[in-house]
């Protein structure tokens, strides 16, 4: 088969899940027992060059299988796509996902259908990057600013910024982007790091643990808050006390509370000089966004991970609502849609810190923040990527932290593929692991 008559073949899907509620790692007020999960897809093709496409969804245990069904769902639509059409030009199967009118009736744009897109989606630029030779982060500082506009969706945005607001970003964004590359890959990318801070972690883990991240060149901790406020006001001090006054400490409340309670539990914590506020409440409350941050000043407001799309991002903007914006790779509709985000952040002028950690995120993730650096805001100041150290080993290109900072990928493609021998064993409920746990429990019964 040549490549320019290969086609996609299959559309292969995984249900992997790790145990990791077991040490209640990523445990926070709203999600105290997560099992880090991912809904893995695979595309594959008849090329004869052996690339395939890799992405995935990032869930937290329960609920994966359906995940899962969603992607299922998208499979007629990527098989027989011409391969070098769809590498080309990734918006034509994008706008073909989430113009499908009966896909639509279930968000639109929204849940796990959109979800679902987005893995699909950013499986197919893990395969264009492979293809090209470059890890994503290149093929995107690389393109002509006119192509990437034309894998932005504007519908819903030009009254916040238009095609020809984001060629110009893009424009400007070149200049000097030769010189900013070279850096990031002597320096990398800035990072913080979440590890310390899970909710159900002791207080003496939470002192080992933040004193670590400053050894290891991190200037910025987080720290699960939100459960219950005097114990939130000893971690904190339990953490200000081991990393002292000059690193900073942000705080996160996983959308626990109501607008009013979120603004008087984060002033009980203003002592403790908390940086940032994230996901004080819930992430489709626009309106109690920009009272919380009206109310909790100078303590900045951080929320994206949850935010189900660019049109709420836009609004977001739009009412002076947040300090911090926190994209995700895996919650939107993949790399097009961060795009139009990416935009957004720069027209407003908002500081764009990706929410990381799970399964995978990191090193998704990393790629968007170094194009953004490079080829469009052209800073890290007041930048930084979230770093959790979980799961990395499962992954063939998985992330570098050197000295707080994300080391620039070098291997082709969007750093998603994961270790065959990790799809076998996790895969629920027949991977390895799991037969042998599930044997485990029932001759302890």
């Amino acid at each position: 088969m040549t490549a320019s008559t290969a086609r996609i073949t299959a559309v292969d899907t995984y249900d992997i899940r790790f145990p990791t509620s077991r040490e209640l790692d990523g445990s926070d007020a709203m999600n105290p027992d997560p099992d880090y999960s991912a809904a893995y897809l695979v595309l594959r093709t008849d090329a004869g060059d052996g690339l395939e496409g890799h992405g995935f969804v990032f869930t937290i245990g329960r609920g994966n299988d359906v995940q899962v069904a969603a992607i299922d769902a998208l499979r007629a639509h990527v098989l027989g796509r011409p391969v070098d059409v769809l590498c080309a030009d990734p918006s034509s199967l994008h706008r073909d996902l989430i113009g499908d009118s009966q896909l639509r009736w279930l968000g639109p744009e929204k849940g796990v259908m959109h979800m679902a897109i987005g893995a699909v989606t950013n499986a197919v630029w893990d395969l264009a990057a492979k293809r090209e030779g470059k890890p994503l982060w290149r093929l995107l500082t690389d393109a002509e600013p006119e192509w990437l506009v034309s894998q932005v969706d504007f519908r819903y945005l030009t009254d916040a910024l238009t095609p020809a607001e984001a060629l110009n970003l893009l424009r400007r964004g070149k200049e000097g982007a030769a010189a900013r590359a070279e850096r990031l890959r002597e320096r990398g990318y800035p990072a913080y790091t979440t590890s310390p801070g899970w909710l159900g972690y002791s207080d003496e883990k939470l002192t080992r643990l933040a004193k670590q991240a400053v050894a290891d060149g991190f200037t910025q901790i987080k720290l699960k808050v939100g459960a219950d406020l005097e114990d939130d006001i000893r971690r904190c001090r339990t953490a200000r006390a081991a990393v002292g006054p000059d690193i900073r400490v942000a705080i996160d409340a996983n959308q626990r509370w109501n607008v009013a309670e979120a603004i008087e539990w984060t002033r009980a914590l203003a002592e403790f000089d908390p940086y940032w506020i994230e996901e004080p409440t819930s992430p489709d409350d626009i309106l109690g966004h920009a009272a919380i941050r009206d109310g909790v000043l100078p303590v900045k407001v951080a929320t994206g991970e949850h935010v189900q799309n660019r049109i709420v991002f836009k609004q977001l903007l739009q009412a002076g609502a947040i300090d911090v914006l926190q994209l995700d790779a895996a919650r939107v509709g993949g790399v097009n849609e961060n795009l139009a985000i990416l935009l957004l952040a720069a027209k407003f002028g908002v500081p764009v810190c990706p929410h990381a950690g799970g399964v995978g995120l990191c090193e998704l993730v990393q790629h968007l923040s170094m194009f953004d650096y490079v080829a469009l805001s052209g800073t890290t100041e007041d930048r930084v990527i979230e770093y959790v150290d979980h799961l990395h080993q499962h992954f063939l290109d998985p992330v570098v932290i050197r000295d707080g900072h994300y080391a620039a990928p070098l291997a082709p493609g969007f750093s998603a593929t994961m270790r065959a021998e990790s799809i076998a064993e996790y895969r629920y409920r027949d991977g390895t692991f799991w037969v042998a746990d599930r044997t485990g429990q029932e001759n302890a019964a």
